[in-house]
């Protein structure tokens, strides 16, 4: 790691530079200086230190022309900024000196940075793993995303429900950003499209005024440093004095609030007509000023926009940004004088697609009214692009965007981009046969995959010591960059030493946990139970209900014999349900309402616990992973694209319970079929069940259990205070369940009996969890990024 430390760095230099921002930017003394204060002079003080490789990064790349890969993305959960960055330089441990030096906690002190509030799930975390490998990399990039003032939503729980109450990261000053006003960009809405001297022009009704914030992402060892670009929105015209003077305030303001309102909230409610204009605003008005940056950047050095593809790889990051292929035609013909064919060839060639979702409600649709509305000119574009692929590749029946009265994200996007990626072997498949099927046999060779990785930097060097200690010691520093070189921990793990050595560093994070658990919840766990752990976002198809049907069904076998050999549990769920989303907020009132039951049962005791954190993030998943024991992958085969979570456990050696579904297939197959605790359907059993109506019916008579906890629900056993409350649950299993709870139930409960029957037998538990993190090495970041430079973005490392 000292390899990495900046040039003449030591402890008493560092302090130095500590108590200079203390002193000059925080403007306070040591005597008087609270926890933030610390906090906000080291993080300056390291952010120094990250400067001079992102300065000179930037220079080799203006000075030697390289192409740059722009990333286009909704969301980036980057989690806190300060530990992440100081292991990459080097200095987390001289950091660390400094501060106790001065008396300081040093891990209150980190506890203090607050997650950013730029994402929701998996898809915000994959963007912010990958800008930072790209930096790792020396892939020169930027990320672009938008400056969300309050976010998705913070959680909380009263009486068992989830409460959404707005994030405030942003109340106090953000250290790692810096502003550039310089860089702002007109993005307009609405209006209308006038022809003059025999050209299209949009006459927007609406203006904002796109400002940037930077913040460099610095890879492993300072070698290269990158940017993530995020946008705020400001007004164009700050203040109306004459309305104001007029008496009408609430309209002189108007300006003001349409700004504010555009960079508020990540994914507001789109239920209604005013939430979906809001979201494709925001959607445009990212996308729009990340193309006007790019295109000034480009023309900065160069004259010829046709060479642009040489020069520029744009990643669209699922189908939020889909609306670049119309824009970047947009300003290449009306703003730039390209014609319409070489706008549509350069802009295909520069595209990419990176699909998220099989889910049908997740490729995103938008009425032509409302687009049309909003973005009247691209409106026409996109009607002239679809003319065009209608005359390029015709075929018998129309496949197309607009369809229906509606604009296809998903088939927009595929038709902009020279290539469209999955992110998991069996995604990619389904993504050819299920989703795309007549786009991809119109374009055969379009589909690649990319199976997502994670870096190993953060989830697994930074959140989990005890291990990363145990593997340098064991195979020697520099597989932080080099994850397949956790193969090299195979031999040893047949050696009872190592293997004890391995379940000594996973104990030590579940006392760890314990505690904060303790602190956050009330809830008192044993760290030699088995850590169960679900964490994602709430949805159905994600299958936390089957997880929580399942818990409450070893729950009533506990009561029925409590003398029996129970391998004692710690059930752990964390995630967090759309405001909107009625059955997911129902699923996370019956966990809640389990819990409360289940931990005050005197008969059952320690043998089981439900803990329930509420506020699911970046850094409580960095509590969470290294701790678990087990982790649920439980979804419907066929709906999860790939997963990242599922990849994160296996890194910090907890073993699988799971279905073929996303990237399992491919954890599975690098782990070995005696290390992953298979169970369910596959895709092509899951479609053919479907085809009974009765499915659901069969299964649960054919289940004791299933039907002991679906009584139960009916009877009210955990709502005594509301006792048809999980009516509609019980209903909906019996009768829709669409996702097969019930079918795949009995095949669950086995598997989690199989699971019993490994902890109990501890050589076996840890070589199979010790093998996990000697095979994850595929499931790097750095290897997802490689292959999109090579297959995708056609460009080079610079290191």
């Amino acid at each position: 790691m000292s390899s990495g430390m900046p040039p003449g760095a030591t402890v008493d230099s560092l302090r130095a530079e500590v108590l200079r921002h203390l002193s000059f930017t925080i403007a306070k003394d040591p005597g008087h200086a609270s926890l933030h204060d610390w906090r906000m002079a080291l993080s300056y003080a390291i952010r120094d230190h990250i400067v001079t490789p992102w300065y000179a990064s930037t220079r080799r790349t203006w000075d030697e022309d390289r192409k740059r890969v722009y990333y286009l993305s909704m969301e980036y959960l980057i989690g806190r900024v300060l530990e992440d960055a100081a292991i990459n330089l080097g200095l987390r441990d001289m950091a660390r000196e400094v501060i106790e030096g001065l008396g300081v906690d040093f891990n209150a002190l980190v506890e203090d940075e607050p997650d950013a509030a730029l994402g929701n799930g998996g898809l915000g975390r994959l963007a912010a793993c990958f800008m930072e490998s790209m930096a790792t990399l020396g892939c020169p990039a930027y990320g672009y995303g938008l400056r969300y003032e309050h976010g998705l939503f913070r959680q909380r729980f009263e009486g068992g429900r989830q409460v959404e109450t707005p994030e405030d990261w942003l109340v106090t000053t953000n250290p790692w950003e810096f502003d550039r006003p310089e860089s702002a960009y007109t993005v307009g809405f609405k209006g209308h499209v006038e022809s003059r001297d025999g050209r299209d022009v949009w006459v927007p009704g609406e203006t904002v005024t796109a400002s940037a914030h930077d913040t460099p992402v610095v890879g492993w060892q300072g070698r290269w440093a990158n940017t993530l670009r995020l946008w705020s929105a400001k007004p164009t015209t700050l203040f109306d004095l004459e309305r104001f003077n007029r008496g009408d305030y609430a309209a002189a303001t108007e300006p003001e609030q349409l700004a504010r309102t555009i960079c508020r909230v990540l994914y507001p409610d789109d239920t209604t007509y005013a939430g979906k204009e809001l979201r494709l605003k925001q959607e445009f008005f990212l996308t729009s000023a990340a193309l006007q940056d790019i295109l000034r950047r480009y023309c900065y050095t160069h004259k010829d926009l046709g060479r642009l593809p040489e020069r520029v790889a744009i990643q669209m990051n699922d189908t939020h940004p889909a609306i670049a292929g119309p824009e970047l035609i947009r300003l290449l013909t009306d703003k730039h004088g390209v014609d319409f064919d070489a706008a549509m060839d350069v802009a295909r060639k520069v595209l990419g697609f990176t699909n998220h979702t099989l889910l049908p409600e997740a490729l995103e649709r938008w009425s032509t009214y409302l687009f049309g509305n909003v973005l009247p000119r691209h409106m026409q574009i996109i009607e002239r692009i679809d003319s065009w692929h209608r005359r390029t590749y015709p075929r018998p029946h129309f496949v197309g965007i607009v369809k229906h009265h509606e604009v296809r994200m998903g088939e927009l996007a595929f038709i902009m981009s020279h290539k469209v990626n999955g992110v998991s072997a069996l995604h990619s498949k389904l993504v050819k046969s299920s989703l795309f099927p007549e786009l991809s046999a119109l374009h055969p060779d379009r589909v690649v995959n990319q199976t997502n990785g994670v870096t190993p930097r953060r989830w697994l060097n930074l959140c989990n010591r005890p291990l990363a200690g145990l593997i340098t010691e064991t195979i020697g520093d520099g597989w932080q960059a080099d994850l397949d070189r956790l193969h090299e921990l195979e031999p040893h793990v047949e050696e009872a030493g190592f293997r004890d050595a391995f379940a000594a560093a996973k104990r030590a994070n579940k006392v760890a946990l314990t505690g904060w658990i303790k602190d956050r919840t009330g809830v008192v766990v044993s760290p030699d139970a088995l850590f169960d752990v679900q964490v994602k976002r709430i949805h159905e198809y994600k299958r936390q209900l089957m997880n929580v049907l399942q818990t409450i069904a070893h729950w009533h076998a506990i009561r029925q014999d409590p003398q029996a050999d129970w391998v004692p549990r710690v059930k752990i769920f964390g995630g967090k349900s759309a405001p909107g989303y009625f059955v997911a907020k129902e699923i996370i009132h019956l966990i809640n309402d389990t819990a409360r039951v289940i931990n005050a049962d005197p008969v059952v005791g320690d043998r089981l616990k439900v803990v329930y954190p509420a506020n699911y993030n970046v850094s409580m998943a960095e509590k969470l992973i290294p701790a678990a024991d087990l982790s649920e992958q439980i979804s419907t085969a066929g709906k999860e694209a790939s997963g990242t979570g599922n990849m994160k456990f296996m890194m910090n050696g907890a073993p699988t319970i799971g279905t073929l579904d996303g990237a399992n297939v491919e954890i599975r197959e690098q782990v070995g079929a005696e290390n992953f605790f298979l169970f369910g359907m596959t895709t092509e059993q899951v479609a053919e069940r479907r085809k009974d109506p009765d499915h659901a019916r069969h299964a649960i008579e054919a289940s004791q259990p299933l039907q002991d906890v679906l009584q139960m629900l009916a009877e009210g056993r955990f709502s005594p205070d509301h006792p048809d409350r999980y009516h509609g649950v019980v209903d909906r299993v019996w009768h829709h369940d669409y996702f097969l709870v019930a079918s795949d139930f009995a095949a669950y409960h086995a598997a989690q009996a199989e699971v019993d029957a490994a902890y109990r037998d501890p050589a076996r538990w840890w070589r199979m969890a010790a093998f996990n993190t000697a095979r994850s090495g595929f499931f790097s970041s750095d290897r997802t990024i490689r292959g999109y430079m090579q297959e995708i973005w056609s460009t080079e490392s610079a290191l």
